[in-house]
């Protein structure tokens, strides 16, 4: 089973991209104007409302054709169910129906109630080569349910996973996917873009501003 790309992300959200990149160059543009010339409040202006604009249009249609990876659903929830069912320890207990869901984008496992914490883990894991994946461990305070939970699914977690992977939030433990190579290369260019253009489009509007 593969995430594989879907719909385009469509003009609506190729334009809020695009006005975005153009807020961050005309924000820079607005530094250098007042800098330069702090009276000059209408340029300001200008500089903060009109490059977003023209990013909007000029990129947004190009943005709009990057295809967003299909939506989790129902089909990676019933994978990772089916995977963890061997681990299932009856009525009250744990269980891949109550304690195995799925928030749209990532699969979430419920820690909690589990007597096998290192079976879960380890057949849980290769999930994460698919899509994000969170152990739900709480807090680890001393007034939680299992305050050592949190401590002992890190520790397992920690063995097996590599730091770049995986991240703590308040009350789960995550592991995103590896990149693949290709967002990699577009995330490259994009960067490299940034850095080449934006100094470009800033000495030149500071040669202008000069004058």
């Amino acid at each position: 089973m593969n995430l594989e790309e879907g719909e385009p992300v469509g003009l609506s959200t190729g334009l809020q991209a695009g006005a975005f990149l153009g807020l961050y160059l005309g924000f820079s543009l607005a530094v250098i104007s007042v800098l330069t010339d702090p009276t000059q409040l209408q340029r300001l202006a200008g500089l903060m409302c009109t490059p977003p604009l023209f990013g909007a249009l000029l990129l947004g249609p190009f943005l709009a054709r990057r295809r967003k990876p299909v939506d989790l659903g129902r089909k990676p929830l019933a994978h990772a169910r089916e995977l963890l069912e061997p681990y299932n320890e009856g009525q009250g207990k744990w269980r891949v129906l109550s304690h195995v869901k799925s928030d749209g984008m990532s699969i979430r496992i419920d820690m909690h109630d589990l007597s096998n914490l290192s079976g879960v883990v380890d057949a849980a894991l290769p999930l994460a080569d698919l899509c994000s994946l969170k152990f739900i461990v709480g807090r680890g305070v001393p007034n939680s349910r299992q305050p050592e939970l949190r401590k002992l699914v890190l520790n397992l977690v920690e063995e097996r996973v590599n730091i770049t992977r995986r991240r703590r939030t308040a009350k789960s433990i995550e592991i995103s996917p590896v990149p693949t190579v290709k967002y990699i290369n577009q995330q490259q260019k994009i960067n490299r873009a940034l850095l080449i253009l934006l100094p470009v489009f800033s000495f030149l509007a500071w040669l202008e501003m000069r004058h």
